[in-house]
């Protein structure tokens, strides 16, 4: 039997119908529209921007917790899982756009992905502005906010031009530091290494396969990765795994066994095993660790 994959936001769910391809609005005006439907773990089908101005609360994406703080940005990418838990009122701005709304308009397909946060890793998906550039942003996202409003021919392409210049003054110090810390031919190599994991985990689990599809060796491949990501190249791949299995295992409608199968693990055993040896907890304890007390049932 078919499952759904845990919830996922259409554009169109959120996004008024004349601007198909994306939104902007103030955060306060956006939580009291969706706010009632979205506190729940999610992911959307489109990219998902958050600036804060003020308020308190959190923020988890990917599992990983943040405070939220003024001035503070969001970057998400499609099938990020995320939720909400908001103290009080909270207020900023919020850009939704899809997945193709930047394909026409730039050359290259992947460019986003030069940006830092815009690589789906959560920890480099969440950016504290210092006060400069975070009233530079303010100032952007009114502009935007001023324009989404309007008519003509070239609306939508000034919704890019000003996204982009956004992305490149918040994403310029971060790449320069990369830059600086990892030689540029290293840096193209872990960068096609990482997009091969993301495409590939389900089906290659060996840093040697990727190794091959690299055109490199094994040791070399693993030395880049200890080098410049403190970690192994197996660890990069045993991590996208395990990030995908705790996606799924929110998921109410799918039991672990089923979870296991859709990771393409032989048998549920062998999943449990896997999941405990790199978390130290058991796939049904993560699970009622993130306060799904259905998945009780779900399990039984």
């Amino acid at each position: 039997m078919e499952h759904a994959p845990i919830p996922t936001i259409d554009l169109s769910r959120v996004n008024e119908a004349s601007q198909p391809e994306i939104l902007v609005r103030p955060f306060g005006d956006y939580l009291l529209q969706h706010h009632k439907n979205l506190d729940f773990a999610h992911r959307h089908s489109f990219y998902h921007l958050v600036m804060f101005t003020k308020g308190q609360g959190s923020h988890t994406i990917d599992f990983t917790k943040f405070t939220l703080q003024p001035y503070q940005i969001y970057f998400m990418i499609p099938g990020q899982v995320h939720a909400w838990d908001f103290m009080g009122k909270v207020d900023g701005y919020v850009v939704n756009f899809s997945e193709s709304f930047f394909q026409s308009f730039l050359l290259r397909a992947d460019y986003l992905e030069i940006f830092p946060f815009f690589r789906g890793i959560a920890v480099d998906g969440v950016v504290d502005l210092p006060v400069v550039l975070g009233e530079e942003a303010v100032a952007t996202f009114e502009k935007l906010l001023s324009l989404s409003d309007e008519k003509g021919p070239f609306r939508l392409d000034r919704l890019r031009v000003l996204l982009l210049d956004l992305f490149m003054r918040i994403g310029q110090q971060a790449i320069a530091r990369e830059a600086e810390a990892i030689p540029p031919h290293h840096y193209t190599m872990l960068k096609n290494y990482q997009q091969l994991i993301e495409k590939n985990f389900l089906t290659l689990r060996r840093p040697k396969e990727y190794a091959d599809l690299l055109a490199v060796s094994s040791n070399h491949l693993n030395a880049l990765c200890k080098a410049h990501l403190g970690k192994q190249a197996g660890e990069l791949i045993r991590n996208r795994i395990l990030l995908e299995a705790k996606r799924l295992l929110v998921n109410l409608d799918l039991n672990v066994a089923e979870v296991g199968y859709a990771l393409n693990f032989s048998d549920n055993s062998y999943f449990t095993r896997f999941f405990r040896k790199y978390t130290g907890q058991t796939p049904e304890e993560f699970r009622h660790a993130q306060r799904l007390p259905e998945a009780d049932e779900k399990d039984r």
